[in-house]
């Protein structure tokens, strides 16, 4: 199969031939069919957070059941899927507290001993966050998927495997806003729309949204932001509290920045939270005035929204079929897998949501 590999950091993906197992007992084999290209590839071609290498990228996917383990009955041949890179074990101490995104049960992925799931070459290439979706296929735990719905659109449901539950799933668990709060949203790249979008099914009575780009800005009204902030024009900060008269319940930093991180706090009202939702460059500490704690406030961070795929996925998909959540402003562009490197570049500046991989291209 080809596959986007990533040899070196800072360098470009390239797209070789590479071989996958087959399916041991509790993994599915399946054959991609959208996978978004993500900002937080970006952070592991960048060396921000170490990788082994060689890898495929790819995190965001969606595709069909081609082969299943001896052992696997939830999944059958011609099924679709999407994917999440928080596979759970079921049974470790986070999974049965209700804790399923923070399992970090090796049992998901293959032992050192085994054989790897990609080859070339008869030598191994580490498989990314369970998954490497930049791949025409992905051999993966049976608990690193959910079954979906046929007549979700594959490129929408990709989306679903990441940037929305990621943003949708911090906004309903990991914060848990409620109705007529006041909410502010730092970002809006994927995952800071999709918190916007989440705001809104949630039923936050002002929803700000903060960026640089005038586009962006105006995408984030679509999904449904009350108010919006360009940051390169004022003092944000000074903005969001003159704008609800004390401060945000709720503030969402979805960048992954020092600065950004430490203005999601000081937006706050007494008794916010602030919740980090953006991939902060390992080794950066973040700054706060210890007396705002005096207030209640709070900062908190969020893997993959808190989420309970499983569950949420497919609600979010039924959410999507019902007009509440807006995927289809989200994707910006169509590609084949060969123009994974310009999409990443596009990334980095900072001006489009998404470019999604389309197999069948």
């Amino acid at each position: 199969m080809k596959a986007a590999v990533l040899r070196e950091t800072n360098r470009p993906l390239e797209i070789e031939e590479v071989q996958v197992s087959k399916p041991g007992p509790r993994e599915v084999l399946i054959r991609t069919q959208a996978a978004g290209v993500c900002h937080s590839d970006l952070h592991f071609m960048d060396g921000s957070y170490p990788y082994m290498l060689p890898t495929i990228l790819g995190h965001e996917s969606a595709g069909i059941v081609e082969q299943v383990g001896s052992d696997v009955t939830y999944v059958k041949k011609g099924d679709h899927v999407i994917t999440c890179l928080s596979a759970f074990c079921g049974h470790c101490h986070k999974c049965l507290t209700g804790h399923l995104s923070l399992c970090q049960s090796p049992e998901v992925s293959r032992k050192a001993e085994e054989e790897s799931r990609l080859i070339q070459n008869s030598q191994p290439i580490h498989q990314f966050l369970n998954l490497s979706s930049f791949a025409e296929m992905m051999l993966i735990h049976e608990h690193a998927l959910v079954k979906v719905r046929e007549d979700m659109p594959m490129d929408r449901a990709a989306l679903i495997g990441c940037s929305t539950t990621t943003g949708v799933g911090a906004v309903f668990h990991t914060a848990g806003v409620e109705p007529g709060s006041t909410v502010a949203v730092i970002g809006c790249g994927g995952v800071g729309l999709a918190a916007i979008n989440g705001a809104a099914i949630a039923g936050a009575g002002i929803i700000i949204a903060v960026d640089m780009v005038e586009s962006k800005l105006e995408l984030a009204k679509v999904m449904g932001a009350t108010h919006v902030i360009n940051a390169s024009k004022c003092d944000a900060v000074g903005e969001v509290l003159e704008l609800t008269r004390g401060g945000c319940d709720y503030t969402f930093e979805a960048i992954g920045l020092k600065a950004t991180a430490e203005q999601a706090f000081k937006m706050l009202c007494a008794g916010g939270t602030a919740t980090v939702i953006g991939m902060i460059p390992v080794g950066t500490m973040l700054e706060l005035h210890g007396v705002d704690f005096l207030s209640e406030k709070k900062i908190q961070g969020s893997n993959m929204g808190s989420n309970r795929f499983r569950i949420d996925m497919p609600r979010f998909v039924e959410f999507y079929l019902n007009g509440k959540l807006h995927l289809d402003q989200m994707i910006s562009k169509h590609i084949k897998l060969a123009e994974v490197n310009d999409a990443l570049d596009a990334l980095k500046g900072g001006q489009e949501a998404r470019h999604i991989i389309m197999f069948d291209q």
